[in-house]
């Protein structure tokens, strides 16, 4: 994979799930109500610094052993059935009309004084169990196909993945703070059933990629 192509797939497979309602999204259109649209961007300079500080953690930890070929071939297969898992799930909820903007109102457990955003960015990260499990399959995968190019390809991933974050929820907070309303719910579900075929394919090359090298 070229350091193009990774840093493309990173960027797409981040925009999928950064554009499922979650913690992270609730908070951006919460916050940005209060702050402005400052908030999206300090979110996830709070969740972008925490997420830098694992992957270092994991790049000096388990750089030696990502580089074994059984340890690659497993975590890709690993990570590529997740993704694909993540992508059936999303299509069949997003078809059900399960997945939804939420509309930012915060509910009795939210009701507590609002963080700054960057901090709010960090604590929603760490205490999210899909975030972790993110990286413990998707995440290193990419870490395995990544490292075969060295620091560029760990570059490429990085910024990739982050940059989808700070797209987003930029835009999310641009919409909420100018009250536009272009993003419709039809609009929405069209870019989720997209991301969601985008993953089950990603999901795919990496079972591939992770059978062939055997």
């Amino acid at each position: 994979m070229t350091l193009g192509v990774l840093f493309l797939t990173a960027f797409g497979v981040g925009l999928s799930g950064a554009m499922m309602p979650g913690p992270l999204l609730t908070a951006t259109i919460v916050s940005t109500a209060r702050y402005g649209f400052m908030a999206g961007p300090l979110i996830v300079l709070g969740h972008a610094l925490l997420e830098l500080a694992l992957l270092i953690g994991l790049l000096a930890g388990f750089s030696t052993i990502l580089l074994l070929p059984q340890v690659g071939q497993t975590v890709a297969v690993v990570g590529g059935s997740f993704l694909l898992y993540l992508g059936y799930s999303m299509l069949k909820d997003t078809v059900q009309g399960r997945l939804i903007l939420p509309d930012g109102q915060p509910d009795q457990a939210s009701s507590a004084p609002l963080r700054h955003p960057a901090v709010t960015g960090v604590l929603l990260s760490v205490s999210n169990p899909y975030w972790i499990l993110w990286w413990a399959t998707i995440g290193l995968s990419y870490l395995t196909i990544a490292w075969k190019s060295g620091k560029s390809g760990i570059i490429s991933f990085y910024s990739g993945h982050i940059l989808a974050d700070l797209l987003w929820y930029s835009l999310i907070a641009l919409i909420i703070s100018t009250g536009s309303r272009w993003l419709n719910p039809l609009i929405y579900r069209l870019i989720l059933i997209v991301s969601a075929v985008f993953l089950a394919v990603m999901g795919g090359y990496f079972i591939y990629s992770g059978f062939s090298s055997i």
